[in-house]
């Protein structure tokens, strides 16, 4: 099994979990981050007062994926991520060791 991480742009949260669920993939988990790359963040202007916006917000999406459909849910998170521009996001896999369901006790693979 494999743990997916993708940190995107906010916007494009709808395009990439409407992309996954017609794979079939049914479970992520979405948090509101904020970071920056090497956008370096972007100038604002508040009331007439310019200010430096260093982090910018993003979205933080976690999959649990059998290590078969990695390539493909990249792919698939890519694509539907993608804007072209600076910014777009990153897309981390990492071993993921075990999952439990809490409520069958199901583990591994049977799990997700």
């Amino acid at each position: 099994m494999k743990m997916i991480m993708a940190v995107i742009k906010p916007f494009k949260l709808d395009d990439v979990r409407e992309t996954l669920m017609e794979m079939g993939i049914e479970g992520l988990t979405v948090t509101e981050v904020r970071g920056f790359g090497r956008q370096k963040g972007q100038a604002e202007t508040y009331r007439g007062a310019d200010y430096d916006v260093n982090y910018l917000p993003k979205v933080k999406i976690e999959i649990a994926v059998p290590a078969k459909l990695v390539k493909k849910t990249v792919a698939a998170i890519q694509s539907a991520a993608n804007t072209g521009r600076i910014g777009d996001g990153k897309i981390f896999v990492y071993n993921l060791e075990n999952a439990v369901r809490i409520r069958t006790g199901e583990e591994g693979a049977d799990a997700l």
